[in-house]
């Protein structure tokens, strides 16, 4: 899941001149695998959660764990917590970096399927320099707008392209699903900006509170379908305290070891799983044009990020 990855990428990467960063040890590997494979089965899980309790519900309830979870944590720990940033600039980074995001993955994944999903997601990295760069945040550079012009080109592939027939239901997933990348995209930026000196656990518990609250309403436009039975309340806590709890817990361990350019990359192993979950467990399909799409967003993304040839594109900085 990006949405906090991205705003730590751009808060930690304070030194655009380091040529190369710490030397990568097995339990950095050890954090990366777990990470990859967390966030690229937790798609499946998604399934589950929405169909038990509706993509209203399986949002809602998945950030209010998530932030509850960590609170408890923090206050049991002894960690000290500054909210004097105030609630407004929390309750926006929550809208943009949680409410929308997810809402796009839980809406869009019985739609167009987990696979479709999780590439459209690895794409926010894309997304985030064309705002940054509309914004005038960002300065591109001419590998980086190589990079945005391949990964679109990808998505195009993508959305255009798929195994069964356009129908409106699948042209609404992925509409929702670009939104929801997109939304994550300008929440990153706002965050880097506003919230760039304010602790990490701080803006997550935030983030994912105000999430929460923000898409409860939710719930009134898309009832829970049912009673859920203990199972899925077991899918739903797995959801909210293993993939994004816990995960966010590990990926801020890595991001400070091995640096933000390498942690963010994570995204693309996610995305390998995802897909090969999805077309191994759900038995989803792709083209191979799909295939082909998919390829090209992540050399994008790789451009993007300067992780092709060893070349680094500069950070979203605040100017």
């Amino acid at each position: 899941m990006n949405q906090i990855r991205t705003y730590n990428a751009s808060r930690d990467n304070r030194n655009p001149t380091q040529k190369s960063g710490p030397v990568l040890k097995q339990r950095h590997l050890a954090a990366y695998a777990i990470l990859a494979l967390g966030w690229g089965l937790s798609f499946i899980i998604v399934l589950r959660v929405v169909e038990a309790f509706g993509w209203g519900g399986a949002v809602s309830f998945r950030a209010l764990t998530a932030g509850g979870t960590l609170l408890v944590v923090a206050l049991l720990t002894g960690r000290k917590l500054d909210f004097s940033c105030g609630w407004a600039p929390l309750a926006l980074s929550g809208l943009l970096t949680v409410a929308g995001q997810l809402t796009g993955i839980a809406f869009a994944a019985p739609r167009i399927g987990t696979a479709m999903t999780a590439i459209i997601v690895s794409a926010i990295p894309l997304f985030s320099m064309v705002v940054g760069r509309l914004s005038g945040i960002e300065q591109l550079s001419t590998r980086s707008m190589i990079g945005l012009v391949t990964g679109f080109g990808g998505i195009v592939l993508l959305v255009g392209f798929p195994h069964a027939p356009l129908t409106g239901s699948f042209l609404l997933g992925c509409a929702v699903s670009i939104i929801g990348s997109l939304s994550a995209a300008c929440g990153s930026l706002y965050a880097a900006r506003r919230l760039r000196q304010v602790d990490p656990w701080v803006v997550t518990i935030g983030s994912f509170l105000w999430g929460g609250i923000i898409t409860f309403p939710l719930i009134l436009l898309v009832p829970i379908p049912g009673v859920p039975g203990a199972t899925d309340i077991f899918w739903l806590l797995v959801l909210g305290l293993v993939t994004s709890a816990l995960m966010y817990v590990i990926f801020f361990g890595l991001l400070a070891a091995i640096g933000p350019t390498r942690a963010i990359s994570v995204e693309f192993a996610v995305t390998v799983v995802a897909v090969l979950a999805g077309t191994t467990l759900l038995g989803e399909r792709l083209t191979m044009v799909q295939v082909a799409g998919a390829v090209v967003i992540v050399a994008g993304c790789l451009l993007v990020l300067g992780l092709w040839s060893g070349s680094k594109s500069r950070s979203t900085r605040p100017r």
